[in-house]
């Protein structure tokens, strides 16, 4: 398994392959930080080039995830190394409780420790669901959405594309969050938000509206 990124939550997904005991052949991105080079942990590879990606997709195994937030960088990321023959593969933690009824957890996904999804409950490509969070029944995450720690979403909610959830956000039933949202840390959302916009507070309203997404 190649991790895109070697810093930060790199990191947390490395600890769930461990707790998966599948820590055979990992080795891990990063052509931005030069003070991250040589091998992390002095075990894992860390590749620097495009090449060296291709090489070992080629000679080692084609599967990788990706271990940086920011919905739109991790779906940028998931073309780019999808695009040299990468497979994009979920990390669930077994320490994740997850319902056995009706759920659907798209490619690419990272479910970290102590989360609980419920049932009927459909994640999509790319998703990152953080420590300790919860969703509740027949609610619909869309893609590469992040849902930071501690954050409570309930019941038959809808979270639009490339929408980040701030930590230790609440959810309420019933409510549709739109595409390319910001929910602000702390933030209660009570109602429906659109498009491209930033909620905060108790209720969350509507502090900025956010450029759309040209993809």
């Amino acid at each position: 398994m190649l991790i895109i990124g070697a810093k930060g939550f790199a990191k947390e997904v490395l600890e769930v392959l461990f707790q998966n005991n599948d820590t055979k052949k990992i080795a891990f991105f990063d052509d931005i930080n030069d003070d991250v080079y040589g091998k992390l942990y002095n075990e894992y590879p860390i590749l620097k080039t495009l090449t060296e990606v291709e090489n070992y997709f080629n000679s080692v195994s084609k599967d990788f995830t990706i271990g940086i937030g920011n919905p739109v960088l991790r779906k940028i990321l998931y073309e780019k190394f999808s695009n040299i023959n990468g497979d994009f593969k979920s990390t669930i933690s077994p320490k994740a409780n997850i319902g056995n009824f009706g759920n659907i957890i798209g490619e690419g996904s990272n479910i970290m420790t102590g989360s609980v999804i419920t049932n009927d409950i459909s994640i999509g490509k790319g998703v990152i669901i953080n420590i300790n969070c919860t969703i509740g029944h027949d609610s619909k995450i869309g893609l590469f959405v992040e849902i930071s720690p501690g954050v409570n979403i309930s019941g038959n909610c809808e979270i639009g594309d490339y929408t980040t959830i701030g930590t230790n956000a609440t959810v309420l039933p019933k409510i549709k969050i739109g595409k390319n949202v910001i929910v602000a840390a702390g933030a209660v959302v009570t109602k429906d938000v659109p498009d491209n916009c930033m909620v905060a507070g108790i209720p969350a309203v509507i502090k900025k509206e956010l450029s759309p997404l040209t993809f």
